[in-house]
């Protein structure tokens, strides 16, 4: 139950409510006992309090860093608890690991400065993809600072430097001091507004307040920069990479090789990936995203896969080469699949069963027999029937570590958000939080032990 409440408490109270709370039921001094000593009643609830407290900050760990408010409530409520001596005798273990884990999470409070010469992580998706291998693998937070490029109407850009968190606001802002806004322009009609525009010309504008925008494009969508004025004219970027047809390197690649390697990236991501981004992904949509720019990543290497698979055999001009490939990624999904790394399986699939990929009749009649039944087997296990029964039957059998389909976790959890009220008759629904948060602890259970 105490795990229930803490992964699911910003459903129904906020984080700093939640603290503030905790810090109102910690008992202030001695209660019912003599010469410093603890009454019965008064340790049973320090004790609660603070088996709560351990169990959230255990739980949240770094993402507390990004909450300057929670982690000031947190620094008063630990310095209470540690002039509180008379704890020492009986709760000693506790005090210990409060203490250690409070170091751990290096709490930030609002009147502090930050560090000098912080780390700028290149957020790689941005890029053009001959920088993605300069990627590190590392978690995502909103005080990240990255680079970003945000277009202009001619299609000329500008490299801004911004937190991940920040507003279109904050973005606009840096993209005008870059260009050279005067302050009298940008306050007239002219100001500049935000877009986002995906490849087939589709156009969003973007509102000052939105945050996080950068974890919610496409995977051929760029942000452009320009006047109400422009708007209509905005035209959606050229190739900015020739590809040539057959000169890639997954023809010479052993299928072996590229499996393992696509496993280990996705581990990486989905190592990256904080338990509680689900729950905010899922049920805090609608009020802004917070925490999720891990798990935006790893959706959108999904589809990349599917579309590179896509991609790669409908470049192959040559029919048997074109049936060479199709074999090879088939077994890329079956090597995958072996190495748990259901993610990398079910995108390759998935692309494989395109409408475009479909109709190459002459190329799938080129295929050995043998690889058209595995591809009927790994149909049937992606299939969606019964609320894709194959699949659970088989990651139900499988042993951590391993990479489940993350977007069928998400179905899950919408399901069961729009499936039940989260208060009733202004009580909590503590039925629906147990069901989320057992499917959250799910996550903690894939990544119960390391990859090799």
């Amino acid at each position: 139950l105490l795990d229930d409440i803490v992964l699911t408490h910003s459903l129904f109270l906020p984080t700093e409510r939640f603290l503030q709370q905790l810090h109102q039921q910690y008992p202030w001094g001695a209660v019912g006992g003599r010469r410093g000593g603890i009454g019965g009643a008064g340790l049973r609830r320090k004790r609660a309090v603070l088996a709560v407290l351990l169990h959230f900050l255990e739980t949240y760990k770094g993402l507390l860093q990004e909450e300057e408010s929670a982690g000031k409530v947190i620094k008063e409520l630990y310095l209470l608890i540690m002039k509180d001596t008379s704890l020492y005798h009986d709760l000693e273990d506790e005090i210990l690991k409060l203490h250690q884990l409070v170091e751990t999470v290096e709490l930030k409070v609002a009147d502090e400065t930050p560090p000098p010469n912080k780390q700028v992580k290149p957020l790689f998706r941005h890029f053009r993809r001959i920088d993605s291998c300069l990627q590190t693998r590392v978690a995502f937070r909103g005080s990240d600072e990255i680079f970003c490029r945000v277009y202009m109407p001619d299609h000329s850009y500008v490299t801004i430097r911004s937190r991940l968190s920040a507003s279109v606001q904050d973005i606009l802002a840096s993209v005008t001091e870059k260009l050279q806004y005067s302050e009298e322009q940008s306050a007239r009609e002219d100001a500049l507004i935000l877009v986002t525009m995906a490849s087939s010309g589709e156009k969003v504008v973007l509102q000052p307040s939105e945050e996080c925008v950068f974890t919610t494009l496409g995977i051929n969508s760029h942000l452009f920069a320009c006047t109400r004025d422009t708007f209509d004219s905005l035209v959606p970027l050229p190739e900015e990479i020739q590809v040539v047809p057959g000169d890639t390197e997954i023809h010479r690649a052993e299928p072996e090789e590229i499996a393992n390697h696509l496993t280990a990236f996705h581990w990486e991501l989905f190592r990256c990936i904080h338990e509680l981004e689900f729950v905010d992904y899922v049920f805090h949509g609608e009020r802004g995203r917070r925490e999720t720019a891990n798990l935006e990543l790893l959706l959108q290497r999904c589809s990349e896969v599917q579309h590179w698979v896509g991609t790669e055999l409908l470049l192959c001009e040559a029919l048997g080469k074109r049936a060479h490939l199709l074999k090879k990624l088939i077994k890329i999904a079956a090597i995958c699949k072996q190495n748990q790394d259901m993610l990398s399986f079910y995108a390759i699939i998935i692309g494989l069963n395109n409408a475009a990929i479909s109709r190459l009749r002459l190329t799938w009649e080129k295929l050995p027999g043998k690889f058209k039944n595995l591809f009927r087997k790994f149909e049937n296990l992606t299939d969606p029937c019964r609320n894709h029964k194959t699949y659970r039957e088989v990651l139900a059998k499988m042993k951590p570590p391993l990479i489940p389909f993350v977007p069928l976790i998400l179905k899950d959890l919408t399901f069961l958000h729009e499936g039940s009220k989260t208060l009733l008759d202004g009580l909590v629904n503590v039925e629906k939080l147990h069901c989320i948060a057992e499917k959250v602890r799910t996550i903690r259970k894939y990544r119960s032990r390391p990859l090799c």
